[in-house]
């Protein structure tokens, strides 16, 4: 096994400056180490594929945040999938499917200390296939669920509005927010995007914000007002929706990808006012908070999977890491349509 494993080499890619504005292929650095064994307790996984999300884009910035930001020379944070292929540990064995934060890197050597810390968890893909694994049934579907459930606390019968609809987390939101009863209305850019929410994700009614006035389409599809806002782009979409919601209505703050690659201060909700006058509350979500309950998400989302209930969209970019740099760039402009994954390797 190590001469095996010795003669592989990991690709990697590290952050090398931190970008101001878009990323650029000069922030990132592509390098190679030899894979080495895993020692006592620790467990080595090759790469399958790799989620990309907007929360990389903060995760880049120096400063406070709800994680610390991945450091000059490190390999860039990443949620992913994989496969066992070498275990010291009990808990995994060689060819077990996981999931965990491997990172843009082929290979993920987990040391004993950090596989409880790094959520490194076998997956069972009899639930769901490797790509929903990174959508529906990972931490954009756990956002979407605990951020609506929890945060949200929807009522059959409310209205809820969804930013970033076709999106992974919106994509979820919206479905799951259907089955408890709701009418939804998502926002999307582009007629192909709003089509498909409302065709394919069942949602009631979609706004393009590419394409037309989401004033306009608010007062349109939301004649009764906005009961729970789901805010995954911020700016003046989230400005726009704080205008027509209802007493006591809930705004969950998920994202703000529309400010992520600002280069001047972030611009906050000028409505806020709003909140006041309709005794509303708008509260953040951050995934982790949740993790001792995944597995009940999971479960219940897995469920609506293999009924049909549920659908879920990945777009997946090929390429393997080096392509990494250039698949993170269609996030911010709107190119990926659903859930953004780039596969490493089979």
């Amino acid at each position: 096994m190590s001469l095996t494993l010795n003669a592989l080499v990991n690709h990697q890619v590290r952050l090398a400056a931190r970008p101001v504005g878009l990323p650029q292929a000069s922030d990132w650095q592509h390098t190679t180490e030899a894979v080495a064994e895993p020692a006592e307790g620790g467990v080595l996984v090759k790469t399958l594929a790799l989620s990309l999300d907007p929360a990389m884009r903060g995760w880049m910035n120096e400063g406070k945040s709800y994680i610390p930001p991945v450091g000059i020379g490190e390999v860039m944070r990443a949620g992913g999938v994989g496969v066992v292929v070498a275990s010291r540990n009990a808990g995994f064995a060689v060819g077990d499917t996981v999931s965990g934060g491997p990172g843009v890197q082929e290979y993920w050597l987990v040391p004993a200390d950090q596989v409880q810390r790094s959520g490194l968890v076998k997956i069972d893909l009899r639930a769901g296939t490797l790509t929903q694994w990174l959508n529906v049934l990972g931490m954009p579907g756990m956002t979407g669920y605990f951020g609506l459930m929890d945060v949200g606390q929807p009522q059959a019968g409310e209205t809820v509005v969804v930013s970033g609809a076709a999106g992974a987390v919106g994509q979820t939101v919206g479905q799951l927010a259907k089955l408890k009863g709701c009418r939804v209305v998502g926002i999307a850019g582009g007629a192909a995007k709003c089509e498909w929410v409302v065709n394919e994700l069942g949602f009631d009614a979609c706004i393009d914000y590419k394409g037309g006035s989401v004033k306009d389409g608010l007062k349109a599809h939301c004649p009764q007002g906005v009961d729970i806002y789901f805010d995954n782009v911020g700016g003046e979409i989230l400005d726009t929706v704080l205008t027509r919601i209802n007493r006591k209505a809930r705004i969950i703050i998920c994202g703000a990808i529309s400010q992520y690659n600002n280069t001047t201060p972030v611009q906050g909700p000028k409505n806020y006012l709003s909140l006041l006058v309709n005794r509303a509350r708008m509260e953040g979500i951050v995934v982790f908070d949740y993790a001792s309950r995944y597995h009940l998400a999971v479960a219940e989302l897995a469920g609506y999977l293999r009924d049909g209930r549920m659908k879920s969209k990945e777009d997946v970019v090929t390429g393997g890491v080096a392509a990494f740099p250039g698949a993170l760039g269609k996030l911010f402009t709107g190119e990926n349509f659903g859930k953004l994954v780039l596969h490493v390797a089979d």
